[in-house]
């Protein structure tokens, strides 16, 4: 099903975007956690658009938790990320950085084939976003 994983992926999105403590840049200029959670919107996308591709819901969120663990790790607090994933303004900023990805890699909105040939295209490279489908 795919409603839960893009729900996973808001809920990451927002909690990831808060303010952290002066000693930490804000989430959402951490890389590792801005970019994952980029490509499992784009992953969600292709799987939304193209009726030949699905996510992988278990893979998805269990990457989305992986995320969660590395800021965690990184010594943001669950509050901290909590409120990264909870933020609407973060999570339309980090829709729009996917969508505007596919399109560089040849998605056109509307345009079923074109969601389908990057999928297979990313998963044929076994890039994240290809990883992260089937």
């Amino acid at each position: 099903m795919k409603i839960p994983l893009m729900m996973a992926v808001i809920l990451l999105a927002s909690t990831l975007g808060a303010g952290a403590a002066s000693a930490k840049p804000p989430l959402k200029d951490v890389a590792h956690v801005r970019d994952g959670i980029i490509h499992v919107g784009m992953a969600y996308e292709i799987s939304e658009k193209c009726g030949d591709i699905r996510a992988r819901l278990f893979r998805g969120i269990g990457f989305l938790q992986s995320l969660r663990g590395h800021a965690a790790q990184l010594g943001y607090s669950s509050d901290e990320i909590d409120a990264y994933i909870n933020n609407a303004a973060e999570k339309d900023r980090l829709e729009a950085i996917a969508r505007a990805r596919l399109a560089a890699l040849g998605v056109i909105d509307g345009r079923e084939a074109t969601y389908c040939a990057v999928g297979r295209a990313q998963i044929a490279a076994n890039t994240r976003v290809g990883w992260l489908l089937r």
